[in-house]
């Protein structure tokens, strides 16, 4: 047998659901640049989940969908009120999903309408849940979805408490689109192998859920703004970042294993970071990270990935940085549960070999002898 570590270069599945070839992501084989500058996040769902873009009347429907399946129940809405406030959001949100199977009367069906509600579902609920416990830790009371204003303005309503503005929609939707599937990433594989087993939608979105957790997958943008926030003025940022250098510290949202050439989509979050910065008003956070940019590819020969920017631009938007990565998982669902899907109806039990490197003839002794 021959070892990949990391599972590097191995081709475990088949999949029509989005490819990267020669640093192009493409969804179902839609440029992601087309699919930032043109469409919608709940166009890109059906994307994902259906293999083509919506009709005008397909679109609206599930629009209706995600609105009528956005509110959760009772019963979870009175555990988030009981978790830690001091509980990180995305131990919360794992708990929560997990929780969610329990008040599904479908959530052991196997069917595949039964499973394409259950993706509507964990989209639509899993903003709720972020937003709740979010508003719950500060002591504010959880805010109801508004029906009829889109995913991602619901999402900034729910959190503040107010409509957003026109500005801040745009960029956080672009945002969602630019997160929502990304071939077979570590969290994707997670629930792919969950769901191999044929277990329900709600375990596989959980594993993934818990996938995504790590620094090193979706957590990686609250390190970047953590690292910003420590630098905290631009006269730093060279000597910051020469010292973690030389102490051979990574630097947290550059580089990329699949993409040699710099991530496609981390351009339109520069720019949606400029576009905020000039908008609020404070173009910090946006000048470190353009200094930075270009610091670290003189030294290390390394470019941004989606991680880098994205930290600039939730920030920009009021979100608090423990909340990045469950953004990032209330995008990702849509491939998630794409992924799902498409696992289900040509599954096979995902099953690697290891290669053994331990000992070996030994010969047990009785434990008085010892």
């Amino acid at each position: 047998m021959t070892v990949a570590k990391g599972l590097e270069g191995v081709v475990a599945v088949t999949s029509e659901i989005s490819s990267i070839v020669d640093s192009v992501l493409t969804y179902r084989g839609y440029n992601i640049d087309e699919l930032a500058d043109y469409s919608t996040f709940e166009e890109v769902a059906f994307l994902l989940w259906n293999g083509r873009l919506p009709s005008k009347a397909e679109l609206d429907q599930l629009k209706r969908e995600l609105d009528e399946n956005a509110a959760i129940p009772d019963a979870l809405l009175e555990q988030l009120k009981i978790f830690p406030k001091t509980a990180h959001p995305m131990s919360v949100l794992r708990t929560a999903v997990s929780a969610l199977a329990l008040y599904d009367d479908e959530a052991e069906v196997q069917t595949v309408e039964a499973n394409r509600k259950k993706a509507i579902k964990l989209t639509a609920k899993i903003p709720t849940i972020v937003t709740a416990f979010a508003r719950i830790r500060q002591g504010l009371d959880p805010v109801a979805p508004k029906a009829g204003i889109g995913f991602a303005a619901n999402f900034l309503y729910m959190l503040n408490g107010e409509d957003p503005s026109e500005v801040a929609v745009k960029a956080f939707d672009k945002a969602l689109i630019l997160h929502a599937d990304h071939e077979l990433n570590a969290s994707t594989f997670a629930a792919r192998v969950t769901t191999g087993t044929l277990a329900d939608m709600y375990s596989a979105i959980t594993s993934a859920i818990s996938a995504l957790k790590g620094p090193l997958h979706g957590g990686a943008n609250e390190q970047v703004m953590a690292t910003l926030e420590d630098i905290g003025s631009l006269d730093r940022i060279e000597s910051v970042i020469q010292a973690k250098l030389d102490n051979k510290e990574k630097i947290m949202g550059f580089g990329h294993r699949v993409y040699k050439d710099g991530d496609p989509r981390a351009k339109h979050l520069r720019e949606m970071s400029r576009q905020l910065a000039e908008q609020k008003g404070n173009t910090l956070w946006y000048e470190m990270s353009t200094k930075i940019e270009q610091l670290v590819y003189e030294k290390k020969g390394l470019k941004p990935n989606v991680d880098f920017y994205s930290a600039s631009v939730y920030t920009y938007l009021g979100i608090p940085r423990d909340l990045f990565t469950p953004i990032f998982a209330m995008s990702r669902v849509t491939g998630w549960t794409a992924h799902v899907l498409e696992q289900y109806a040509n599954n096979r039990l995902i099953r690697p070999r290891a290669e053994y490197t331990g000992l070996t003839n030994q010969s047990y002794v009785p434990i008085d002898q010892r």
